[in-house]
């Protein structure tokens, strides 16, 4: 008997921290107990690319993915579930040419995006370098 498969993978964008646990089940995809299908419609065909990209490389999706998500504004978070979602699927697959199509179709959805918010400096209110000054 074949358990089912249950594997966690997470993605990270701005302050945005997510976790997608996947396992075999019948397609059914959750961002913080919410079907994907309730998203907001950019939202939702964000989370939509990899499971299309699956469908199209492998066939078939038969995976259940249960993605949390916290920290972060609404973007930063559904970014990081797109590539917790992306990196959960090759996880789960070990198929080479699912994880070349991600890249092919969008680096973004295996590799994070590593930017973050420059600290303030010392004796300033901005983050960049200092107002000059004049003598005139």
């Amino acid at each position: 008997m074949d358990m089912p498969i249950k594997l966690v993978a997470s993605g990270k964008r701005k302050k945005a921290i997510a976790k997608a646990a996947i396992k075999d089940g019948t397609g059914k995809i959750t961002v913080n107990k919410i079907n994907y299908e309730n998203l907001s419609m950019f939202h939702k065909l964000l989370i939509k690319e990899p499971v299309d990209i699956t469908k199209t490389v492998l066939g078939d999706f038969k995976f259940d993915i249960a993605v949390t998500v916290r920290g972060g504004g609404n973007e930063g978070q559904i970014d990081a579930a797109r590539l917790a979602v992306a990196k959960a699927l090759v996880l789960a697959t070990k198929s080479p040419e699912l994880k070349k199509a991600f890249l092919d179709y969008d680096r973004n959805m295996l590799v994070a995006d590593i930017r973050r918010k420059e600290p303030y400096k010392p004796g300033d209110s901005k983050a960049r370098s200092k107002r000059q000054k004049s003598y005139r």
